[in-house]
């Protein structure tokens, strides 16, 4: 089981059971009893997230915590309605396999800080109240507010959008959006619960969409993963886009709204803040992780921000969480020649990102050996998470414990000539300490 700012995840019937979702739904409401009375509900439409939901709702309401039920949705939905009550929970793990599930804790509209979570799990369980709490279904308002977000934004009606939720949580929501923005759109794999594709849409090829943009002349494909804060998208040529370039087109729709100020995770590409300070903004670099990153919009009064190797933008000003419905709002709305001039800019760089199966007790170790390893190569070094090292002016290497799994992910960013081999020879050199220490 993974335990981080991005949520508790584990394989259910294994290393996530019933008992540890009731124990985890037993310290997050002994947190909020003294501090809100309500917590919004939603779930993904893994085949677990429903009888998970109904274990968690039970163990609030013990407690005498009402639960606002929103059933399955986006995880984006749930941060927004969570803004108007204290708290909310999302049934979810994310991008990861279908046999994974997890929770997503969420307290005043954000995720919990590192600290926070800490605090959380070092707590002792306190006596739960003496009446026990009812669970209202309700109905989010979310689709209304985003239009509201986007209403004076100059959006061509005359768009063609395909659309591919992968029977995730998005499914009804996005054609919702979409079409009410006046576009005409296509959309597959929209029935919840059935998952004909990787809950991932990063890693998959997304072949059935890129057909559907191309046989139908469509302007643009947007896929989303299972819980829907993770947007992909494929061109009006059917090619699938980076999600570093997915994040600087966002980028790019929010300094047309006027934001200058932003937050990036420090695997993102190196062509995002060239285009930000090419156009008079200003970049702050975090951790990865969406807490993370929402922790130092907070702290710094920056507008938005996001993460690279995800493509999760986030705007504060709507919601403190990734949301893929919102990110594809605003890179519809761009014309050709800004996502002409973001393509361009992004070409001159390339990203590879992957990971090795490391149990999370040898992280810090197999970090602290490559650190030792590789320095003497680079001619700086970032600590903020894991390591991340600056071979040249084009090129550097990020090696880091993944939030989200028993892993250690590998980035490296180089031209195209040169990342390949970097890649090839940072992963070879990681093996090769892990083959020592376990």
């Amino acid at each position: 089981m993974k335990i981080s700012v991005s949520g508790l995840r584990g394989i259910y019937g294994s290393d996530l059971n019933l008992y540890e979702i009731c124990n985890y739904a037993e310290l997050f409401g002994s947190r909020l009893s003294d501090q809100g009375r309500k917590c919004v509900l939603g779930r993904d439409t893994r085949s677990s997230s429903h009888i998970i939901s109904r274990v968690f709702e039970s163990t609030l309401m013990k407690r005498g915590i009402d639960i606002l039920n929103v059933g399955i949705a986006p995880t984006p939905v749930v941060f927004r309605e969570a803004r108007k009550s204290h708290a909310g929970c999302m049934i979810t793990a994310s991008h990861n396999p279908l046999d994974w599930n997890g929770l997503k804790f969420i307290i005043d509209g954000r995720g919990f800080y590192e600290k926070e979570l800490s605090e959380m799990l070092e707590q002792s369980v306190q006596q739960t109240s003496l009446s026990y709490g009812c669970s209202v279904n309700v109905i989010s308002t979310y689709t209304d507010e985003l239009l509201e977000l986007v209403a004076d934004m100059q959006i061509k009606k005359d768009k063609k959008i395909g659309i591919d939720p992968g029977g995730g949580a998005a499914c009804i929501y996005s054609n919702t959006v979409f079409r009410s923005l006046g576009y005409k759109i296509a959309s597959i794999n929209d029935t919840f619960g059935i998952h004909p594709r990787s809950p991932d849409p990063t890693v998959d090829d997304l072949n059935e969409l890129r057909a559907l943009v191309r046989s139908s002349s469509l302007d643009l494909g947007f896929a989303l993963d299972l819980d829907g804060d993770r947007l992909v998208v494929i061109d009006k040529t059917g090619k699938k886009l980076s999600p570093d370039l997915t994040l600087l087109l966002c980028i790019s729709s929010a300094m047309k709204l006027g934001m200058t100020k932003f937050v990036l995770s420090v695997d993102t590409s190196s062509v995002v803040k060239e285009f930000i300070l090419r156009h008079g903004g200003q970049v702050h670099f975090t951790k990865v992780g969406e807490a993370n990153v929402v922790m130092e919009i907070s702290e710094k009064g920056a507008d938005a921000g996001g993460e690279g190797s995800s493509a999760g933008f986030i705007m504060p000003k709507f919601n403190k969480c990734r949301d893929g419905l919102l990110a594809g709002v605003l890179i519809s709305s761009l014309d050709n020649e800004s996502i002409n001039e973001c393509t361009r800019l992004s070409s001159k760089y390339r990203q590879i990102r992957s990971k090795l199966a490391v149990n999370s007790s040898l992280h810090k170790a197999l970090v602290e050996r490559l650190l030792d390893m590789l320095t003497p190569n680079s001619s700086s070094t970032l600590k903020i998470d894991g390591i991340k090292l600056v071979i040249d002016e084009t090129s550097w290497v990020l090696i880091r414990a993944s939030n989200t799994e028993h892993a250690i992910r590998i980035s490296v960013e180089s031209t195209a000539d040169k990342a390949s081999a970097l890649h090839k020879d940072i992963l070879t050199k990681t093996k090769l300490v892990f083959d020592e220490i376990r």
